[in-house]
């Protein structure tokens, strides 16, 4: 009789844990379901690419046999950077899906439209690929962290290397009008205090504008000697563009969501983007300094094997497939306790962790008082062939 008894209490004890599918949404015995949002289409489908890179990473993970011994099912949707799109599909991700938790999702305006809800629902949004510096806050977004480093920190960077290098130069912003681009703006006002009406001009955008030449041509009319683009790939390229047509010889800065070769420097001009800055947290895969680096070869292999015929130059399919190495290392960490409270919590607490196709120097480091997953990057400049990197890396506390 109390042998019985212990099988019963065994039993028990095993259904209560929290990896049990009838105490957690999304988990099985051999599956975790996660639930992702991507502008596949619409005017950021460039970036839409990173989830291309975060769907072919889990594939190449569930070919090894998972994680803790649970396959990966990973259902993503296409939102083509609606806001509207992005509610209706993060709640049949939720409601339908029965999803554990959401994992980067992408794009400022639809984290924004959808993170209330989630909240509401207890549903963790890990890795959010998104810089917006609001999203870093714990008090107001505790079940997020954030995928990028935040677009406040790399404003200030751009806006401290800007005021030693042209000291005297005035400097022109294009930002997208929503919270991506206001954040870097804000960010030249915190660190320029009042010289800031003095030494800066701006002017934005609409993503529902075919070009952004008459702002390019408008910011050159300032006499501005330096032109930061705080936006997407698309409108990057295009005013990298006009301001090599238009002959305007600036310093000019993109801003991370942007930095890609394929995606923004190729269809703006490999040769009107020579001496192009941005802040990366990334190896170059066209710079030869990285040609025998074991991480780029693995990634190498990895695009051969999972993503056939891409464009290797688009930094988004990078961006994913980094995306991917943090997912598998967060559930790694979370061993059978895949509750929604402990996977946000190991979201949290990454510790020196290497991502092997970062630059080196750049770990990631987590904590439970900021949403930060990255929080360091480098300059580079694009020569022609590839980026190659100068200063020391840069972090939040530096800028």
């Amino acid at each position: 009789m109390l042998t019985k008894w212990k099988v019963v209490a065994a039993l028990a004890l095993l259904l209560s844990g929290p990896a049990f599918a009838a105490d957690e949404p999304g988990i099985s015995a051999t599956e975790i379901k996660i639930g992702g949002v991507f502008p596949f289409s619409g005017p950021a489908s460039s970036i839409g690419l990173v989830g291309k890179g975060v769907i072919a990473y889990i594939q190449s993970v569930n070919d090894r046999g998972g994680v803790n011994g649970r396959k990966i099912n990973y259902i993503a949707y296409d939102d083509a950077y609606s806001p509207p799109k992005a509610v209706e599909h993060v709640r049949k991700l939720v409601e339908s899906d029965e999803v554990s938790f959401m994992f980067g999702q992408l794009g400022t305006p639809g984290i924004s439209a959808t993170a209330k809800y989630l909240r509401s629902k207890g549903v963790p949004s890990v890795a959010i690929i998104s810089g917006s510096s609001k999203f870093t806050d714990v008090a107001s977004y505790p079940m997020i962290t954030t995928g990028l480093v935040s677009y406040d920190t790399e404003g200030k960077i751009y806006a401290k290397y800007l005021t030693k290098a042209l000291p005297n130069a005035k400097f022109a912003i294009l930002y997208q009008n929503d919270d991506l681009g206001k954040d870097y703006v804000a960010a030249f006002k915190a660190f320029l205090g009042k010289d800031f009406d003095r030494k800066v001009v701006t002017a934005s955008y609409e993503v529902t504008e075919p070009t952004v030449d008459s702002q390019v041509v408008n910011l050159r009319s300032s006499g501005a000697d330096a032109l930061v683009i705080a936006g997407t790939p698309k409108f990057a390229a295009q005013a990298i563009r006009q301001a090599s047509v238009i002959g305007w010889k600036a310093t000019v800065i993109i801003n991370f969501p942007s930095g890609s070769v394929g995606g923004t420097l190729a269809p703006a001009g490999l040769d009107k983007s020579v001496g192009v800055i941005v802040g990366t947290t990334n190896k170059d895969i066209l710079d030869p300094t990285w040609k025998d680096d074991p991480g780029m070869q693995t990634y190498r292999a990895f695009l051969d094997k999972y993503l056939p015929g891409v464009d290797i130059t688009n930094g988004s399919y990078l961006t994913g497939y980094q995306q991917g190495v943090l997912l598998e290392q967060i559930l790694k960490q979370c061993g059978n306790d895949l509750s929604r409270k402990n996977i946000l919590a190991q979201a949290k607490n990454l510790r020196d962790f290497v991502v092997p196709t970062v630059l080196p120097g750049v770990k990631v480091n987590t904590t439970d008082t900021v949403n930060m997953i990255w929080t360091q990057m480098r300059l580079q400049r694009w020569t022609g062939t590839s980026w190659k990197g100068f200063g020391e890396v840069l972090d939040a506390k530096s800028e």
